[in-house]
């Protein structure tokens, strides 16, 4: 008889749920086709923006990519889901008003269902910078934004149905976790919450760090792991988070030499992407890598230009991708599929460690 029950359970167990591994793309379908996407379960359209209070294509041409991007889809990795993403940072300037009467929610979580059917793509990605907090500046915030933002969610998923996939890209900074979210009355209505691990050293900071580090240490707190930990506690399941990679670096110049650049005062300029690495990077052009292992992140100094570089690598990724497995996270997202190598890059490293 224990047998037999035994039996009955195991052919009822369902296979553990895959890892995710999401990319953000703000291209079109043409530069698409250059990279791997096999190896993806998930890309994210970026952006949409709001047209009052409705979704919509800032033109059409962006339309036309995103239904190209849908085609090589269907072609080449069928199981992939394809997004729409409204926002990101500078891009949900009216977010605030908008999203404060009722009305306005339910009219963009209609549109949102009407793009969904039109495009035949599988969701949205919601990319508000920041509820609540100050995002941009001079865009306008409130106090209202976080209870709102609960009820846009709450419509989203109703008006959807549980057809399609809802998420939302989350601030990595203790801020944004404190003040932004109610995450008790949002978790159980999205399918992942995508934690935007990167730019936590950003353009606006006047001291260098490891923007994407995956553990804090002394002078830095944020980080992924201070991101997760404190999530965690605050009940969300780990199964619906997704750390954020970053395919890019940020870069300060005039940066003392103390310390190999890190930690010192310095002014932020145009960063890198990981395409151009083995260009601009490198020790011919006067750079020396430096890997933190406590933070588990690399840095790159140039002593004669007095440049700082902080980014992600194939080594912090791994250590991303050991962590999401030791926490038994939902997967991990990177921005974005534009700034990497479309053969031997970031995103080959990423599959390639998940599959491990």
């Amino acid at each position: 008889m224990l047998a037999a029950l035994l039996a009955i359970h195991c052919s009822h167990a369902q296979p553990a749920k895959p890892y995710d591994i999401i990319g953000y793309y703000s291209g079109d379908g043409k530069s698409l086709s250059a990279y791997p996407i096999e190896k993806l379960t998930q890309l994210i359209f970026s952006f949409l923006h709001l047209k009052g209070n409705e979704l919509a294509f800032d033109n059409e041409q962006r339309k036309q990519d995103l239904l190209e991007i849908v085609a090589l889809k269907n072609k080449r990795n069928p199981s992939m889901k394809v997004l729409i993403s409204l926002g990101g940072w500078g891009g949900c300037a009216t977010c605030s008003p908008v999203f404060a009467t009722a009305e306005n929610r339910q009219a963009f979580a209609n549109s949102v269902l009407q793009i969904l059917q039109t495009t035949q793509t599988d969701g949205i990605d919601l990319d508000w910078e920041y509820p609540t907090i100050p995002g941009p500046p001079g865009h306008p915030y409130s106090a209202d934004d976080k209870a709102n933002f609960t009820d846009l969610i709450q419509r989203l998923r109703t008006t959807m149905g549980d057809k399609y996939e809802l998420s939302f890209a989350a601030g990595g900074f203790d801020t944004f976790i404190a003040q932004s979210v109610d995450w008790a009355a949002v978790t159980p209505l999205v399918n992942r919450i995508n934690l935007m691990t990167y730019d936590l050293i950003n353009g606006y900071s006047k001291v260098t760090g490891h923007h994407t580090a995956l553990y804090s240490r002394p002078s830095q707190k944020e980080s992924t792991d201070n991101c997760v930990q404190q999530l965690l506690k605050l009940g969300v399941p780990a199964n619906k988070l997704v750390i954020g990679a970053a395919f890019y670096s940020r870069v300060w110049a005039n940066v003392a030499a103390t310390n190999n650049g890190l930690d010192q005062s310095g002014q932020h300029t145009a960063g890198v992407s990981y395409k151009h690495f083995q260009e601009k990077l490198t020790p011919a052009q006067g750079f020396t890598a430096y890997w933190d292992d406590t933070a588990k992140a690399t840095h790159f100094y140039n002593a004669e230009k007095q440049l700082f570089a902080t980014t992600d690598d194939p080594q912090s990724i791994k250590a991303k991708v050991a962590y999401m497995k030791k926490y038994g996270l939902g997967g991990i997202m990177f921005w974005e599929l534009r700034e990497d190598a479309p053969v031997n890059g970031l995103l080959s490293v990423m599959e390639a460690a998940v599959k491990e």
